[in-house]
């Protein structure tokens, strides 16, 4: 059997996307006999970086000569946005004779209203350059044409998507089951932290409330996933008064979402503008969920073929006016189920990256 490392840093609470992306693709790698063993370094807010470093040293010797694809964001490295530690663990790869293949989870730095973000923009996008230029390979979870500075050494770079995070279901659904449901679920997977929480909690009930009262449909908005438990307070007032049901689930394991999401009508995605990397949006997908989100940065990307309306941001009437359509037109409804299908198992499937993973490790930079 091949051995791969996929190597984290910072490990977020009380879960982590990048770790959970880890171990998807490690099982999917091993059914074609391929091993990803899943390190993460012993990264805390105490200042361990350097102990962190001295164990990655001494583990890194035994994955001579093997491929070593290092997870990268930038809080994963650097707790104040400075990912000097990424840099270091490639150094000590790269002395180690290790084949380094960066994964960029973000290709591009996080800027921000204060002379401090301006300077933390520049050197994340200067790391991120840096990374690519002394790797082997570089993965990008985005489209290369998407990437301004990605200019040099594209022969060297491949565009993967990333996958859910949840099991996937891809029960092939109808149009009749659909309509026969005698109250429809309106699923919302996490919600941001303040100062967006209450904008997308309004946003939420707005939809929600004009549909019910301009069709009378009885249905309940379901809230699951991260943030969700904590904005409880928030969300019981913005439905207060209304006819409408709240389930608020909070974070659940993974199958478990599944069965939730599996078991709605239609997702409200509105955690700014929807893009390819969102994981509210990949969950949906995988599940077979059609799903509305604001439009502005899927454009160009493989998610546009996704079963997703997209409409203007905070375009409250437009929200509305589409989650009226889904939850009542069952012929729309299957033509959005059954692209998200087509997209999952043609994308978005764990099959389908690993085998993106595997041509890509076969071929060699010219």
């Amino acid at each position: 059997m091949i051995s791969m490392v996929a190597l984290t840093g910072y490990r977020d609470q009380p879960t982590d996307g990048v770790v959970d992306f880890c171990n998807f693709l490690s099982r999917a790698l091993a059914k074609h006999r391929v091993q990803l063993q899943v390190v993460t370094l012993p990264l805390d807010e105490r200042g361990s970086g350097l102990r962190a470093l001295r164990r990655l040293w001494r583990e890194a010797r035994a994955w001579r000569f093997h491929w070593v694809l290092l997870q990268y964001t930038t809080l994963a490295w650097s707790r104040r946005g400075f990912p000097l530690l990424a840099l270091a663990a490639l150094a000590i790869l790269k002395i180690r004779g290790t084949r380094c293949t960066i994964v960029f989870h973000e290709p591009a730095g996080m800027n921000g209203p204060h002379a401090i973000d301006h300077i933390r923009y520049g050197f994340q996008n200067w790391t991120v350059q840096t990374l690519h230029r002394f790797s082997e390979k570089s993965v990008f979870t985005v489209p290369l044409n998407m990437i301004p500075w990605l200019k040099s050494a594209r022969e060297k770079s491949a565009f993967i998507p990333l996958g859910a995070n949840i099991p996937e279901n891809l029960t092939q659904r109808t149009a009749a089951a659909a309509s026969e449901r005698t109250q429809k679920t309106v699923a919302v997977f996490c919600v941001s932290e303040p100062p967006y929480r209450q904008r997308e909690i309004d946003e939420i009930s707005s939809a929600a409330r004009s549909v019910a009262a301009a069709t009378g449909m009885k249905f309940r908005v379901l809230f699951v996933g991260r943030g969700t438990s904590e904005a409880k307070d928030e969300i019981d007032h913005a439905f207060q008064g209304s006819q409408i049901e709240v389930c608020n689930r909070g974070l659940c394991e993974a199958e478990e979402i599944t069965r939730l999401l599996g078991e709605s009508d239609v997702m409200l995605a509105v955690r700014g503008r929807l893009y390819l990397r969102r994981a509210s949006a990949l969950a949906g997908v995988a599940c077979g969920l059609p799903m509305i989100g604001y439009a502005g940065a899927a454009q160009g990307t493989i998610i546009e073929e996704a079963g997703i309306k997209l409409v203007p941001f905070g375009d409250r009437e437009a929200l509305s006016t589409a989650l009226r359509d889904i939850l009542t037109n069952p012929d729309l409804w299957l033509e959005m189920h059954e692209k998200n299908v087509r997209v999952q198992r043609q994308y978005f499937s764990w099959d389908a990256v690993a085998t993106e993973y595997l041509k890509f490790f076969a071929e060699e930079p010219a």
